[in-house]
């Protein structure tokens, strides 16, 4: 028998809540930010207002951050020649222990962490530089380093925890201990409002229960950053909260480290968490708090994915340069074909613009002078989708090669090109941190914020008449200001943005004027659409995704034009990045036409008929003809709470 006094019976374990469409919106606009307290550029952008004096002259780094920042990425790149083998993390599915231990040494875990707490205390632009370094190496260890600084304990605790938590964590993160973040469930991805797992109070603890799945360094994590919904009680109203948890803890079980496409040394696992006890000191903020500190982390967490997007950007066109102009077909190098230079040169200005648009809101994340929440959004939503776009031109230019592994090329004498591990491994930036069609969503919400600030309550069915007339009458006076401003604008002189026009150099100016138009154009188009389809905007997601992309591409021309004009202030290939830039908006614009046309020239009713068809079983004759490969099982796993019945393969770097 035990000798420790028996524990208070536990409140039996709510079942998962269920919830509206509507309460479940209602969940993740109490999470978001509600306030404008500094400027932002998209958000201007998408109102119609291009305020280049917001991103123009290019934010610059104190001369102090430059110096640290290079001499790490310089002990970063020596090690990372030395003693990283990204052919064997790919072979053998995991990062070696004694790669982990070195990047620890040379500070690699303390990237983000202040000085004061025993991290490097890097710049968020030298961050991001880190990683596109590493992952460009081996993506699997930039995912590590990513998972555990910018979304895992140091993020969150570092701005929401109180100092004791700091003093406690913070340094051990640095140096030693690997984070994860738990949020995600079998069954709930990005609509928390039916998060499971709870924290149920107990004295001067929290005991929690629930399984997460795909928890990105959980098999190896030392501490965790867990989600948890804590029930209404006497002491406060509960709801979603966050909590630092020790790895360890009697009843934390890893029952499945998970296999994927790419990332394939990913340590990415389901993780169950039975009975576990938290004191209630580790709680980050106050209870019902969680879902806001993950919307904050992200602003700028967001930005790590796009930042090794430029490094695989920069690999592809490296690769495409020196294989290009070896391979030769009809008696000329393939780069010498339009076919293919086309493709040279999409991955070229595309990857300039990426890094334009990653360093640029960087930059005004590391000055805080600008709400950046809706850059670092179209940063990582542009940034996965192009970069996917690059890889996959890359295998097509490498022919067959491209879809062989470099085990293969190597055993048979050919250089080992890694082009369809790329291709594979950069496929799930789309899905991290934020699926591209919840993106879509979460910027379009940003960015008709103001327009729900002055009106939302004329379409919100559950306000009373009075709320409207007040609605209304703040809207004519918004309306009343704001439209006339979208009639006409500096894009339509031709003399505008004449300083992006330097003798000897492309024309970038014209870009700029094109960019000023099609904001304008855009908030139209919005203002538009919210008057036809008032409550029901919220349902046009194949309209809302076009908006959201317009916006990308708008951002996008526009840090790549400020990004020349500052490498040629700078007197730094300012004459190869203003063809760089001028190349990529050409075809941006290409695709931002493309984009208007389709706001209003769709499939999208259509699409819907057919998918209520397809679900009715209307088209199963289609599927006739084919064996499925598929294995048993239900959809989606049990995740009912309980003990594990499984071997915990929790395995901490050592």
């Amino acid at each position: 028998m035990s000798d420790q006094p028996a524990r208070p019976e536990q409140p039996a374990r709510p079942e998962r809540p269920k919830v509206t469409e509507r309460e479940a919106r209602q969940v993740a606009e109490a999470a978001r930010e509600q306030d404008w307290r500094k400027p932002s550029f998209a958000k201007e952008l998408f109102l119609g207002r291009f305020r280049l004096d917001l991103i123009h002259p290019h934010p610059q780094p104190a001369a102090e951050d430059v110096r640290r920042g290079e001499e790490f990425l310089a002990r970063l790149r020596e090690f990372c020649e030395e003693h990283v083998d990204g052919q064997r993390i790919e072979r053998e599915a995991r990062i070696p222990d004694e790669t982990v231990r070195g990047l620890k040494e040379i500070g690699a875990l303390g990237m983000k962490i202040g000085t004061e707490y025993g991290g490097l205390g890097l710049t968020q632009v030298y961050y991001n530089k880190a990683l596109a370094l590493v992952g460009s190496v081996s993506p699997a260890i930039g995912a590590l380093l990513s998972a555990h600084q910018s979304i895992g304990v140091p993020q969150p605790v570092k701005t929401f925890g109180t100092q004791e938590q700091k003093d406690t964590f913070l340094p051990r993160c640095a140096t030693t201990a690997i984070s994860a973040f738990l949020l995600t469930e079998p069954d709930v991805g990005s609509d928390p409002a039916r998060l499971a797992t709870t924290a149920v109070p107990d004295g001067e603890e929290y005991v929690l229960d629930g399984v997460k799945l795909w928890t990105t360094n959980g098999v190896v994590a030392d501490l965790l950053v867990v989600m948890a919904r804590v029930p209404a009680h006497s002491g406060g109203k509960g709801g979603i909260t966050a909590f630092v948890v020790e790895a360890d803890s009697p009843g934390i079980t890893v029952e499945h480290r998970n296999a994927f496409m790419g990332l394939r040394g990913l340590e990415n696992g389901l993780t169950r968490l039975h009975r576990v006890r938290v004191p209630a000191a580790n709680r980050i903020g106050p209870e019902g708090a969680g879902l806001k500190i993950a919307l904050t982390t992200l602003n700028t967490g967001r930005l790590s994915l796009p930042a090794m997007c430029v490094g695989a950007g920069k690999w592809a066109l490296k690769i495409a340069r020196e294989w290009s102009g070896v391979r030769e077909q009809w008696g000329r190098p393939v780069a010498r074909h339009e076919a293919v230079g086309s493709k040279i040169s999409f991955i070229a200005a595309t990857t300039f613009a990426l890094e334009a648009v990653v360093d640029l809101a960087s930059q005004m994340a590391d000055e805080n002078r600008n709400d950046i929440r809706i850059e670092a959004a179209l940063a990582k939503l542009y940034g996965s989708e192009m970069a996917c776009l690059i890889a996959d031109e890359l295998v097509q230019i490498r022919g067959g090669r491209g879809f062989e592994t470099a085990d293969s090329l190597a055993a048979r004498g050919e250089r080992a090109v890694p082009a369809e591990q790329l291709l594979r491994d950069l496929r799930i930036n789309r899905i991290f941190e934020g699926s591209t069609e919840i993106m879509h969503l979460l910027i379009a919400r940003e960015a008709v914020d103001a327009h729900l600030s002055v009106a939302g309550d004329l379409i919100d069915p559950d306000k009373a008449l009075s709320d409207k007339a007040r609605a209304g009458a703040r809207a004519a006076g918004f309306y009343a200001r704001w439209l006339p401003q979208l009639a006409t604008g500096a894009g339509q002189l031709p003399g505008s943005y004449r300083a992006f026009h330097p003798p000897g150099h492309a024309d970038l100016s014209g870009h700029l004027r094109h960019v000023e138009r099609s904001a304008r154009k855009l908030a139209r188009s919005t203002f538009y659409a919210m008057s036809r389809w008032q409550g029901r905007m919220e349902t046009k997601q194949g309209f809302l995704g076009r908006i959201v992309d317009i916006g990308a591409e708008l951002f996008a021309m526009s840090a790549a034009c400020v990004r020349a004009e500052h490498l040629r202030a700078s007197g730094d290939h300012g004459r190869e990045a203003y063809q760089l830039a001028d190349a990529f908006c050409r075809q941006s614009r290409l695709r931002v036409d493309e984009l208007f046309g389709r706001l209003w020239a769709n499939t999208d009713d259509l699409d819907r008929k057919v998918v209520d068809q397809v679900l009715g079983g209307a088209y199963t004759w289609l599927e006739e003809g084919v064996l499925d490969p598929s294995g048993d099982g239900p959809w989606i796993a049990d995740a009912s709470p309980g003990p594990s019945a499984h071997k915990n393969v929790h395995r901490p770097f050592r």
